[in-house]
């Protein structure tokens, strides 16, 4: 079975800093892309960031140059390193995993982040 399993999640003041982790499960990781939605109140769920198997990344213009998106094949996990948080960051953050080939993709189970002083 596929699993994909968020951590790192939680309460940050503006400014600060969060790193999520994602272990990965029941899935040829190195193959997959991976990387990050989040779902904020009242929005669509949208990208974070990505990384692609061979290691080209997609960001969301709203977090290009704060947000880093990496991944270790060897460990089956990816990591989202929250840098210079806002307020407009609280979502839910899920993790993303994709094949080649699938048309659906796999979400993990998300992880509230909130930014709020």
């Amino acid at each position: 079975q596929v699993q994909l399993v968020e951590s790192g999640g939680g309460l940050v003041q503006p400014g600060g800093s969060l790193r999520l982790s994602c272990a990965a499960s029941g899935i040829a990781f190195s193959i997959f892309a991976m990387g990050w939605y989040r779902q904020a109140p009242g929005k669509q769920r949208e990208l974070v960031a990505v990384m692609a198997s061979g290691g080209s990344t997609t960001y969301a213009d709203s977090v290009k140059g704060r947000f880093t998106v990496s991944r270790d094949n060897a460990n089956r996990a990816v990591y989202l390193q929250m840098n210079s948080l806002k307020p407009e960051d609280t979502a839910v953050y899920y993790c993303y995993a994709n094949s080649p080939i699938r048309i659906t993709p796999y979400w993990g189970q998300g992880t509230q982040v909130t930014v709020s002083s």
